[in-house]
């Protein structure tokens, strides 16, 4: 039986699995999901959603793709993990989720990007639908990979973007795509998102929970959950993993809340566990080798 059987619960509450139906929508979160659907209908272009590791980018592409899926007119395809060791590596990739045809006659990457050309203007134009590309983890995209994106971008007509283009990433994307000549101005919306505040860690909290199945009865004291926001600084990764941990605890120990002794007791134990590798990784002799 699995500790959130054990709790009366249907499912995991904090798995760190970017569910969208696990998805706490914050104040920031929910203004980013909004102003994207806003760019993407009046076809934009470019859209940036930036913020530090585990600050919830990947969950809320997810949420937005769930969303993007029920519209008929839209047609969205996703890169989501975005490393690519040549321009043809990635064009290749790109004709394929878009079902463009790359036979011999497209081999070249001018050929190649002349095919995808003709798939907007197809999707985009003739059929009019809302064409809109997600790539996840964009820091990792290389500087010509962000050269295609930005001659794609080039496609239009008198009233909208022919292509809708959405970048998550880390904080190092913003510097990268800032000093690419012709590529910053061209985003239409830029957001950052950031961690959640106390009041939101308890609503993030108390969410999960009742999504998971949870009765009135929630399991955290007031003083635990302030205990896992000053921990986790409020960031929805860190939290959904003390939050596990803490559950976890409740069961083996059986007992019946989480209190803030547990807490700190849990935050204590993975301390002393990160001090014990960083001794085993100090004692282990360097390999020279030959």
């Amino acid at each position: 039986m699995s500790y959130y059987q054990a709790l009366g619960l249907t499912a995991e509450p904090f798995s760190t699995s970017p569910d969208p139906a696990f998805f706490y929508l914050s104040k920031g979160h929910k203004a980013a999901l909004y102003r994207l659907r806003i760019a993407l209908g009046l076809k934009r272009g470019m859209c940036v959603v930036v913020g530090d590791v585990g600050t919830g980018k990947t969950t809320l592409s997810r949420k937005l793709s769930q969303v993007l899926r029920e519209e008929p007119d839209t047609a969205l395809y996703m890169i989501l993990n975005p490393y690519f060791k040549s321009q043809k590596q990635f064009l290749t990739r790109l004709a394929s989720i878009f079902h463009v045809d790359v036979s011999p006659k497209h081999d070249s990457g001018l050929d190649c990007i002349e095919a995808i050309e003709q798939f907007l203007f197809k999707k985009g134009v003739e059929e009019r639908k809302t064409v809109v590309l997600l790539i996840d983890e964009a820091q990792l995209l290389p500087d010509y990979v962000l050269e295609i994106l930005r001659i794609l971008l080039n496609y239009e007509t008198n009233e909208y973007k022919i292509l809708q283009l959405i970048l998550l990433g880390q904080l190092e994307l913003v510097p990268r795509i800032s000093r690419l000549a012709n590529f910053w101005d061209r985003i239409a919306l830029k957001c950052m998102l950031k961690p959640l505040d106390l009041a939101e860690t308890r609503e993030m909290i108390e969410f999960r929970l009742r999504q998971a199945g949870a009765p009135d009865h929630l399991f955290f004291s007031g003083a635990a959950i302030e205990a896992i926001h000053a921990n986790t600084q409020g960031y929805p990764r860190r939290l959904s993993l003390l939050c596990h941990n803490s559950l976890e605890a409740l069961v083996m120990q059986d007992r019946k809340v989480v209190d803030e002794q547990l807490v700190r007791d849990l935050i204590a134990r993975d301390l002393r566990r990160v001090e014990e590798e960083d001794n085993f990784i100090k004692g282990v002799p360097d390999v020279v080798q030959a």
